[in-house]
């Protein structure tokens, strides 16, 4: 089964939990993989089974970073607030840096999950 990781920035988590909703039924079918706080709230308002991580701000996007360069995620989702700051901004750096180093499909909006997940994972 691959694996979908799926991170949201505070101010992108309802946005995110409304593109879970509207994609419960295809992302059924993936393994998924969440930082703690998103992950959390995924699987309380879904039911989907969620693998947690850390949050991000400690080490959750680290993580899931690992997991893209050693090929344990096939794509990841992780809906970016660029108005905000963000203390933990290397991390996040990194775990789109790796995405591209390692030709890991990344989506940072909705429109790009839909995308990528209407191709073939």
């Amino acid at each position: 089964m691959k694996t979908i990781a799926l991170i949201a920035h505070d101010g992108k988590k309802s946005e995110m939990l409304e593109f879970v909703k509207q994609y419960k039924d295809k992302l059924q079918t993936f393994h998924l993989v969440a930082t703690g706080t998103t992950g959390g709230m995924i699987a309380e308002n879904t039911g989907l089974e969620v693998e947690r991580m850390f949050s991000g701000p400690v080490g959750g996007d680290v993580q899931i970073a690992a997991k893209v360069a050693t090929k344990q995620v096939s794509a990841v989702i992780f809906f970016v607030d660029e108005l905000a700051k963000h203390p933990h901004d290397p991390d996040i750096r990194t775990l789109l840096r790796l995405c591209n180093v390692h030709n890991t499909p990344l989506a940072t909006n909705p429109a790009t999950a839909q995308l990528l997940l209407a191709g073939d994972l």
